[in-house]
């Protein structure tokens, strides 16, 4: 059983958020808080902009929307694919919102209860 409150699981899940991001963006958060309840987990995470994304703002805005859309449904899918291999968490589901103008993304994870 997975101790939610305790500080190495806030930092393994930390390690594992910040690992995805640099897979996929190639750099972790500049910020990122967890709040933790029995049954429900949320980041908020401040990320660093990416050149390529400014570059595309700049002369393809509608393209950088989509592209930050597909890669918000990706970095769902790995974050809780190795949520739920490296830390035992049983998900029922994982939303992300991000704002691409503030760069603040916000995950929340809802943990499945036992039937």
């Amino acid at each position: 059983m997975v101790h939610l409150d305790s500080n190495e699981f806030k930092q393994k899940l930390s390690q594992v958020y910040n690992e995805v991001s640099k897979e996929l963006f190639g750099f972790g958060t500049s910020l990122l808080k967890t709040s933790i309840q029995s049954d429900a987990i949320a980041l908020y995470a401040r990320h660093r902009r990416s050149p390529r994304s400014t570059a595309l703002e700049g002369e393809v805005p509608a393209l950088k929307y989509e592209v930050d859309f597909y890669m918000s449904m990706i970095y769902k899918k790995k974050l809780k694919s190795r949520l739920e291999e490296e830390l035992g968490l049983n998900i029922e589901v994982l939303l992300r919102d991000y704002d691409p103008a503030t760069q603040w993304a916000v995950t929340n994870i809802i943990l499945s209860q036992p039937e």
